[in-house]
């Protein structure tokens, strides 16, 4: 009798271990900026990029996996690839003409891609 609740409890014991890493691990960051150094101060940073970015989609299609690969063509200028459950979407570019980028036109940027996100995540 007590060597079977002695396997039960080792058993459960090792599960724990062995499961609790796979469990409590972080699930990886859904945004990457790539060449952030060349984004202008004004912007508030790669940070605050992919801030917006995951803003603007968790408002628009909430239960959305989605990884979006961000990469600063220049001060003024943005380039998103966007994967969604394994699947890539058409390369998105973003440009400001007047200026430089600034949290503003990120945020409107992000806005619209939320929208394509929802649209192609309600199409699968």
């Amino acid at each position: 009798m007590w060597s079977r609740i002695f396997a039960a409890v080792l058993a459960s014991a090792t599960c724990v271990a062995a499961c609790a890493p796979a469990v409590s691990a972080p699930q990886p960051h859904p945004c990457r900026v790539l060449n952030g150094e060349k984004l202008p101060p004004e912007s508030g940073g790669a940070a605050a990029v992919c801030a917006a970015f995951e803003q603007a989609i968790a408002a628009r299609a909430p239960k959305v996996r989605y990884s979006a690969e961000v990469r600063v063509l220049s001060k003024s200028s943005l380039a998103v690839n966007v994967e969604l459950g394994g699947r890539k979407l058409e390369e998105q570019h973003f440009g400001v003409m007047d200026r430089n980028l600034n949290p503003g036109s990120i945020k409107r940027f992000a806005e619209g891609l939320a929208e394509m996100i929802a649209a192609h995540a309600g199409k699968a």
